[in-house]
């Protein structure tokens, strides 16, 4: 990462294990609790209630986890295309329980790690600019030229703060970056590392994010 980066790579790392935590905490935190219930003789009658907690939370930690290990890891340590097939079952799960509900419009068959990367960051603020609902409608086209994404969120009260924009474009919020914040920057960040860019506008019940990226043979060159 160059000395002009508004980030240094040990906070990138830091903020970003610290998003992860953060959404972990709610499902490793229903099985402590179903747990406890199973371990109380005097709540017998509690049993199945606990048992379906445990089910749902261990569901729920794994699809964060396996989305992530791709949206944040490397997924896997040698290059490769992912199959489109694949980033969508891990967003649907991952996004199940969400109030908007995702809608596929993908010419691509699959995409290169990077634009996957980009694509699955991308779905995850889209579908936090929805905290009351709505659609957000995902495009991907893929070829010689590199990934074209397109994503857009429809709903009422859509919200993506001015520090999620300014970071997405590799610029510092004004309070600096926190867990929040550095997801739009490390997916405006990939982009540009790989010949592209990424850019989001917001309209009063819309909000368009968007990513170019390059082929990996010629973000190499």
């Amino acid at each position: 990462m160059s000395q002009t980066s508004p980030i240094s790579a040990s906070d990138l790392a830091a903020l970003l294990a610290a998003r992860l935590c953060h959404d972990l905490v709610s499902p490793i935190s229903a099985l402590g609790a179903a747990l406890s219930v199973l371990d109380d003789e005097r709540a017998e009658d509690m049993r199945d209630d606990a048992i379906e907690l445990l089910r749902t939370g261990a569901n729920q930690a794994r699809a964060k986890l396996e989305f992530c290990r791709l949206a944040f890891g490397a997924g896997g340590s040698k290059p490769a295309v992912i199959d489109m097939s694949e980033i969508r079952r891990l967003a649907d799960e991952m996004f199940k329980d969400s109030r908007p509900d995702l809608v596929w419009k993908t010419e691509a068959t699959g995409l290169e790690k990077p634009a996957a990367r980009v694509l699955m960051n991308l779905i995850w603020l889209a579908v936090d600019a929805l905290p009351r609902g709505g659609t957000v409608t995902i495009e991907a086209v893929a070829g010689e030229g590199g990934a074209r994404l397109s994503l857009v969120s429809e709903g009422k009260k859509v919200r993506l703060e001015d520090a999620y924009i300014k970071a997405m474009a590799g610029d510092r919020p004004e309070d600096g970056f926190d867990g929040r914040s550095v997801q739009p920057y490390y997916t405006g960040l990939i982009a540009r590392e790989h010949g592209g860019r990424a850019d989001v506008r917001v309209e009063e019940e819309r909000a368009v994010l968007s990513a170019l990226i390059a082929p990996m043979s010629d973000a190499a060159t």
